[in-house]
């Protein structure tokens, strides 16, 4: 940021502070440089400040990793702890992108201090390990915000060069612009050369890992990463684009037409003391030209001002564009190199964003001076905080998730299936089941099922739908629309003579179901109906004994109040009842469920994954009175007493245990 210069919503700006000193810290910070191969002209005589005031023989000796860096550095090694090379995880579902704002103060002159910048840049080599308990956060790309240096000269980039070749000799994914700082011109990026250009090259550029391409002049580069195993785009924008900058950058965008963009700028917005971020004049222009035309942009970051700070804006598509300024120059030490880490989650669908500087936390907390202790770790809303983004559908406009396509029912008939029944052939969506159709038992068993209806139901009881689980094999459901006091609603029941009413799973059994509750999913109407249960009472089958509700069915795979799922059934070896409970799940999503039993143990899954609520007690198969199952219905005293209300889609029954990887959602 402009020493002389007050940002347009009219806040100060302080001056470089003074950070040099002859602090007790400084043999340590010499020990510190002269490990990292840093020590060089006008470097030696600055003291770090960092440490607690104390005789200078209290200086912590370097640790025996600082002493390997130093090695590694002089010999020509590499740093990072997955081997001498960058390799993140490009597949996992969790991934970090770090951003490193303003590092101007620390490179500034004779006033040069590279330990805090080096240190910022070891840890993301280092993939984040995490400072509790010592977990990989798979960095996958660092993000420079501009205003590297304060003045923009030669000799402060030689500084500056020596860290950043850290980088370099790792083959890391990393990007770099320019800020005002860095040119000292308040020109557009057809500027010329310069020092930071001579430093940054094009050159260099397309030495980094994912590089895709620089725009004409070299001030503007474009990376893509692959992480949570796809492709992603990162700009690293120059602060002042000319009108070929813009075409330059639309171009990039509309030659990756599927690629998620993170945009990275010096000046974009700024924030007011309350936290909330707005455009700068440039910023509007900024979206107006690129932005806001891009649904692909789904995050910017910006430095240049502080105080940090965030907002949303919507883009012409009307989707959510999260736009942030991070900065901390103004703070001790320069912002001690604070690094902010956007860790992406794609299974929880959230970004949790972090503050922190890596040069103070690897600093004993008892060595650390009074300033440096409130430093470690940034704790604010504007530092610290969650993002929730339906990844899928903030991209579905420019990358749809490919639809898994329908799988012949013959794929589905493993060894020992008992019952597969699927909807995706009786009926145009929204149509109705007719009373007499029959849907078949796509295994040949001859377990069909029969449409039944509760006295007083309205047509239509039941309805074919073509909405279906993505990993489904059959794509369509039928729409139970049950509802209580009185019961109404329609079901599915296996036909008298079914050979599943007889089967007993003394060997075992995997039941599987696919399954939503809808938005109007309402417990008072519709708790403890059930998705697949069996006709007969546990009195009828003489079970009386604890946890036994005599009136209760035999078998039942329930939805509770919460809503939750129960398997409730009476096996053959006890003379009470055997549950499994899952936990509660949202509305208005697909679901798919396992049971599984090995002849011993029964296990519930929600989307292969196993719940905690499993019994230790040995449930040997399933007692039957001979009766047929229901699909959809439940029965209580011998009579039909709920009716399910949402949809189900594909349901199967197979005599054995199924592993995980052969359950119908299973890829």
């Amino acid at each position: 940021m402009h020493d002389d210069q007050a940002p347009e919503h009219g806040c100060g700006c302080p001056r470089t502070a003074d950070l040099d000193g002859d602090g007790p810290a400084a043999a340590s910070r010499r020990r510190f440089l002269r490990g990292a191969g840093l020590l060089g002209a006008g470097v030696g005589s600055a003291g770090l400040g960092l440490l607690s005031a104390g005789p200078a023989s209290a200086a912590p000796k370097p640790n025996d990793q600082q002493d390997q860096q130093g090695r590694n550095q002089q010999s020509g090694g590499k740093p990072g702890k997955r081997g001498n090379r960058w390799q993140p995880d490009p597949d996992a579902r969790q991934f970090t992108v770090a951003v490193l704002p303003d590092t101007q103060y620390l490179f500034d002159q004779d006033r040069i201090h590279p330990a805090p910048l080096e240190a910022s840049v070891r840890y993301v080599l280092d993939g984040g390990v995490n400072r509790e308990d010592g977990t990989d956060d798979n960095i996958v790309f660092l993000a420079h915000l501009g205003d590297v240096t304060e003045n923009g000269l030669a000799a402060e980039y030689a500084e500056v060069t020596k860290v950043f070749g850290l980088l370099d000799d790792a083959g890391a994914a990393y990007g770099v612009l320019a800020g005002n700082h860095d040119v000292r011109s308040s020109t557009d990026d057809r500027r010329g050369t310069t020092p930071y250009l001579e430093t940054f090259s094009k050159a260099r550029a397309a030495r980094t890992a994912g590089y895709r391409g620089s725009s004409p002049d070299g001030y503007n580069t474009c990376h893509v990463f692959r992480a949570g195993g796809r492709d992603w785009m990162l700009l690293s924008l120059d602060w002042r684009l000319s009108d070929a900058g813009f075409a330059w950058a639309n171009g990039v965008i509309a030659a990756n037409p599927t690629l998620p963009v993170i945009l990275t700028t010096h000046e974009l917005a700024y924030a007011g003391a309350d936290g909330k971020a707005s455009l700068s004049d440039y910023g509007k222009r900024l979206w107006d030209k690129l932005i806001s035309g891009n649904d692909q942009i789904f995050l910017t970051v910006n430095g240049h001002y502080w105080p940090p700070g965030r907002t949303v804006l919507k883009n012409k598509a009307g989707h959510d564009v999260h736009v942030h300024i991070t900065n901390y120059q103004d703070r001790y030490y320069g912002g001690a190199a604070m690094l902010r880490s956007y860790r992406f989650d794609l299974d929880r669908n959230t970004i949790d964003v972090s503050t922190f500087s890596p040069w103070i936390q690897q600093t004993a907390a008892e060595n650390r001076n009074a300033l440096a202790a409130r430093e470690a770790e940034l704790t604010s809303d504007v530092d610290r905080f969650s993002i929730p983004i339906d990844f899928e559908q903030r991209f579905a406009a420019f990358a749809p998730v490919p639809q898994r396509p329908a799988r012949r029912p013959a794929e589905l008939l493993v060894r020992d299936t008992v019952a597969y029944w699927r909807f995706d052939g009786g009926g145009g969506d929204g149509t109705a089941v007719g009373a007499q159709q029959v849907v078949k038992d796509l295994s040949g068993q001859g377990n069909d099922l029969l449409p039944r209806t509760a006295p007083g139901t309205a047509e239509p009881a039941l309805t074919w739908s073509a909405e279906h689980h993505p990993d489904q094999p059959g794509h369509g459901s039928v729409l139970f629309d049950g509802k209580r006091s009185p019961v109404r609603g329609g079901y599915l029941e296996t036909a008298p003579n079914a050979p599943v009413n007889r089967e007993t799973f003394e060997r075992g059994f995997t039941v599987e179901a696919f399954f939503k509750l809808p938005a109007d999913w309402d417990s008072g109407q519709s708790r403890w109906s059930a998705i697949l249960s069996r006709w007969g009472a546990a009195g009828e089958a003489g079970r009386s004994g604890p946890s036994t509700d005599e009136q209760e069915p035999i078998a039942t795979l329930s939805v509770s109040e919460a809503p939750a799922l129960q398997w409730c059934v009476y096996p053959l070896n006890q003379s009470g009842a055997s549950t499994c409970w899952g936990h509660q799940l949202p509305l208005d999503r697909w679901w798919h469920v396992a049971v599984v039993n090995d002849g011993k143990l029964s296990r519930m899954y929600v989307e292969g994954c196993e719940v905690a609520r499993n019994p230790a007690t040995p449930a040997v198969g399933l007692t039957t009175l001979g009766r047929p199952w229901m699909l959809g219905g439940y029965s209580y005293a011998g009579v039909l007493d709920k009716v399910f209300h949402g949809y189900v889609g594909d349901v199967r029954i197979v005599r054995r245990a199924l592993r995980v990887g052969e359950f119908m959602n299973a890829r």
